[in-house]
């Protein structure tokens, strides 16, 4: 027995075909999405895709994480740049010291030995002008703000520069000045900031005050700037003591040096040889001082900055790990729902391509 067509059961038909349609729509954009998460691990390429609470977690989050990997990677560089100076600075203490251990006797020596001293203080007048050229991945470390030219201009040329030939000119003039007057003299001539008599750059030919803003910084917190270098013309934390110095410990190194350098056995017997020896000993005894509390300084700073680095590091991981628990998918359970989600795709197919095969013929024979 045969029954009646109705529009309704044609509509049942239409209705189902629909449903299966964009159920097999929503299930693809599903896969799609365990897709992506499964190829990068996010929960979502955009803030949007994550959801409003945690959008505004990983919105708050990562500026800070990243303000953090900033100041990290500032104190990397900036700690890195205080271990070449350090080396540096031990180097130019070393020299100095050696020179004040000889100094000390020079006045009791042969006439000859004085010339060897003097011959041995102008190669390591070079040496202490190339230290103060010491570079860090092609920057100057003893350069200040300026960090791309050398303090010191052809270091390998400092004896034949005006700032060595007027020392020399004014240790030539010891039988008649005196001792102090040389002295003095020598002082004047390694404190000028001059043009052509500074042994220094142009940047670095500038009072002390001046220098004290061209040190160089690092930005390593919020709101926060350290100092991290010594201009190689200027003490930086420590000051000069006594009344034989420049006020900076490396201008007196350099003109003890170029002092001893030019002095020569025929002085050995003037009335003002005793008192210069003993200024130069004086002064390269305080500078040694100062330079090593500077140095030490310096280190303080630099274990401070490590410190402190550990200390962000610590916090940048906590962060990033917030950050994960709601940016990043569970692997295991994303890849999970991927291939379930693969077969009620292709479950939804098979049921699609099942209605589209019924025909009317089909559909009549079922009805009678």
């Amino acid at each position: 027995m045969s029954s009646a067509i109705g529009s309704g059961e044609f509509g049942l038909y239409g209705g189902l075909a629909g449903v299966a349609v964009a159920d097999s729509t929503t299930i693809k954009q599903q896969l799609d999405t365990l897709t992506q998460q499964a190829g990068d691990g996010h929960v979502s390429d955009s803030y949007a895709g994550l959801g409003a609470g945690p959008a505004t977690t990983a919105l708050s989050l990562a500026p800070q994480i990243a303000s953090l990997t900033a100041w990290q990677t500032n104190i990397a560089a900036a700690t890195a740049t205080m271990g070449v100076a350090q080396t540096a600075l031990t180097q130019i203490s070393s020299i100095a010291s050696n020179f004040y251990s000889q100094v000390v006797n020079l006045t009791n020596l042969a006439p000859s030995e004085v010339d060897s001293i003097a011959a041995d203080a102008q190669g390591a007048l070079q040496q202490v002008a190339g230290l103060l050229d010491t570079t860090d991945g092609g920057s100057y470390v003893f350069g200040g703000q300026d960090t791309e030219n050398p303090p010191v201009p052809n270091p390998d040329q400092i004896t034949s520069s005006q700032f060595y030939t007027q020392i020399r000119a004014a240790v030539a003039g010891l039988s008649t000045n005196g001792g102090a007057a040389t002295t003095a003299a020598t002082l004047a001539i390694a404190s000028s900031n001059a043009a052509g008599t500074s042994p220094f750059s142009a940047a670095l030919s500038q009072s002390a005050a001046t220098l004290a803003s061209f040190r160089p910084l690092v930005a390593n917190g919020p709101g926060q700037q350290t100092p991290i270098g010594i201009v190689a013309s200027a003490n930086a934390d420590v000051a000069s003591a006594g009344s034989v110095t420049t006020g900076s410990y490396t201008r007196d190194i350099m003109c003890a040096l170029a002092t001893v350098a030019s002095l020569s056995s025929s002085q050995a017997n003037d009335a003002g040889f005793s008192t210069v020896v003993s200024n130069v000993y004086t002064s390269l005894g305080n500078a040694i001082t100062a330079l090593n509390q500077d140095a030490g300084v310096m280190g303080d700073r630099q274990a401070a900055l490590q410190t402190q680095a550990t200390t962000q590091t610590n916090i940048s991981t906590a962060l990033q790990t917030q950050l994960g628990n709601v940016q990043n998918v569970d692997t295991a359970q994303t890849l999970s729902a991927l291939t379930q989600t693969q077969t009620r795709l292709q479950a939804s197919y098979q049921l699609i391509s099942g209605l589209q095969s019924l025909s009317l013929a089909k559909y009549l024979t079922a009805q009678s």
